[in-house]
Formats: structure tokens, sequence, C-alpha cells
């Protein structure tokens, strides 16, 4: 049986601490934290899970976290709210550029894209003239 949590198929193979991370919204250590809430033994494989198990660990997930879609929408709407009252970070939200302080001279691509607007030394190879 395929264990659907949150509208995410986790995958079989792996322990459930790792494929908790599968999820939007749970890392490590949070995945950590909700098998100490349910009782539920880090090193199971996901395909061991028994229906109580995975019942169980899709409450706690609904009933203590946001994850998925509800987290996605939280996050849109602060930068949303952020680009609508004109404050720093909204501008650069609006511009593509970093947000948290990163500089821009050099490496700033992962928020950009990888966008090359310059071109090479602007000096022509000796054969093309």
């Amino acid at each position: 049986m395929a264990a659907r949590i949150s509208g995410i198929n986790l995958p079989e193979q792996k322990n459930v601490e790792i494929a908790l991370t599968y999820l939007y919204g749970v890392g490590f250590s949070r995945s950590k934290e909700i098998l100490k809430y349910a009782k539920i033994d880090p090193r199971t494989k996901v395909k061991d899970l028994d229906a109580k198990d995975i019942k169980l660990l899709q409450d706690v997930i609904t009933e203590k976290y946001k994850t998925e879609n509800d987290l996605r929408r939280e996050v849109r709407a602060n930068i949303k709210r952020l680009k609508d009252i004109g404050a720093y970070r909204g501008m650069r939200h609006m511009k593509h550029l970093p947000v948290r302080g990163q500089k821009t001279k050099t490496n700033s691509r992962t928020v950009r894209g990888n966008v090359r607007k310059t071109v090479g030394s602007g000096r022509r190879k000796v054969g093309l003239k």
C-alpha cells in the first residue's frame, strides 16, 4: 500500500525519517519531531508502515503543521503583501533580485535564473576581422 500524506506519495524504499522530507514544509528536524511525537521508529521503511501508522502520521502533520498547498499559499500571500506595501524586500522580489542582502555584482544567478548578460572580454580573436 502506497503511503500518501497531504497529497504526496512517499517513496516506499526509504526510511520514514527521510521520506517525510518529501513534503513541502517538512525538513529533517521537523521529520524527527513528527516521528518522536507519533512514537514511530525513524529507521522503519515506508513500505513496512501499516495503515494505522500512516493515519497517525497524517493526523499529526495536519493538526500541528502547515504543509504543501496551505504553506505555499501563505508564502505567496506574504510576498504579495510585501509588494503591495512597497517594502524594500517586496521591490527586490518584483525585480527578481536577491532579497536577503546578498551582493549582486557576482553570484546572484540563483534568484535571477542563469542569466548571463555580459559577453566575454570584448576582444575578438585574431583571425576574425
